[in-house]
């Protein structure tokens, strides 16, 4: 998405908003832009970017040639402020601090200022109270974009001073048919839009070895969790974490984990046409049925969900697995 009108025809509703708000020069302090992967927040906040800060803009379209465009792209312009989230998976206070100074500072080289918050669902809580304090008072050149997959993860006082842009999924039938087109079967497009909205990113997870290995993994370990319980926290450690290692590879593993049970749950409600994991023929399905009662599989998904939001807050990994494996068991 690389023009307003791109982003229009993939999100109509906000386009619209967008464009209308620029036109009118009412473009607010702060945007909290939410969807899933692939939704297009990023372009959404670089085209924004660009809108606010290009000096040969025509109407609401920045030129994407000057200087100061082709630096936004490339993440090298001062005015544009990135925040994003630490190796150990949260943004911190001290990140809120230097973005104060950023507050602080006068413009280097515009007469503005636009601040990205990448994953704004996981700003530490003393994080986004201090975040809280810059909207509570608007600067009339900054503009906050916060991006996040999660709005109830956003603290209510944030989001009640932002302007919510929600992003719609690309529907799947247009999903789908890109990745046929490139060659990938429909069960495989039909998995993977499951995971991301993102076309790119769709093509290089299922050309990636170690995604391979982790859905193999998933697999195997829900078919222990059915057939062999006593053996799962064996599984966990011989196999499991030896394959999971980075806090990125561990979110990945438990969004492949939610997918699994997701799948028990909608075979024991009828739902067979939302399956994505297994097929409707998969003896492991009848098993599921057999093994987990529906009120059951809500639980070990709410239980999904709870050691997901651990990984964020930077607990350990491995004591999250066992704690998971423990409450799936039980």
């Amino acid at each position: 998405m690389k023009t307003w009108t791109d982003i229009t025809n993939i999100q109509p509703k906000v386009g619209r908003i967008l464009v209308n708000s620029i036109e009118k020069e009412r473009l607010s302090h702060a945007y909290l832009i939410v969807g899933n992967k692939g939704t297009g927040k990023r372009a959404i906040a670089l085209q924004l970017a660009k809108t606010i800060l290009c000096e040969e803009k025509k109407n609401a379209e920045p030129c994407h040639q000057c200087v100061v465009c082709k630096r936004i792209e490339s993440r090298n312009y001062p005015d544009v402020y990135w925040v994003e989230p630490t190796e150990k998976g949260s943004i911190l206070n001290e990140q809120i601090d230097e973005l104060q100074k950023e507050f602080v500072y006068s413009s280097l080289e515009a007469k503005e200022k636009v601040y990205i918050i990448t994953h704004g669902d996981r700003l530490t809580v003393n994080a986004a109270n201090r975040l809280l304090k810059f909207l509570e008072e608007p600067n009339q050149r900054a503009t906050a974009i916060i991006l996040t997959e999660n709005l109830q993860s956003i603290i209510p006082t944030v989001r009640s001073r932002c302007q919510i842009l929600d992003l719609k999924p690309l529907s799947i039938e247009r999903f789908k048919e890109e990745l046929l087109q490139a060659g990938i079967s429909e069960r495989d497009a039909t998995f993977i839009y499951a995971l991301t909205n993102d076309i790119s990113e769709a093509k290089q997870l299922l050309e990636d070895e170690w995604f391979a290995e982790a859905r193999k993994l998933m697999i195997q370990l829900a078919e222990v969790h059915l057939t062999r319980p006593d053996d799962a926290y064996m599984f966990i450690h011989h196999q499991w974490l030896k394959h999971f290692t980075s806090r990125d590879e561990h979110r990945r593993g438990l969004e492949l984990l939610l997918l699994a049970f997701k799948d028990f749950l909608y075979y024991h409600v009828g739902k067979k046409d939302a399956l994505v994991v297994f097929q409707a023929e998969d003896k492991r399905l009848e098993q599921a049925l057999m093994v987990y009662s529906e009120e059951r599989l809500v639980s070990i998904l709410e239980a999904i969900l709870e050691a997901q939001k651990k990984i964020n807050q930077n607990v350990h990994p491995t004591l999250v697995m066992e704690q998971l494996t423990f409450k799936i068991k039980r």
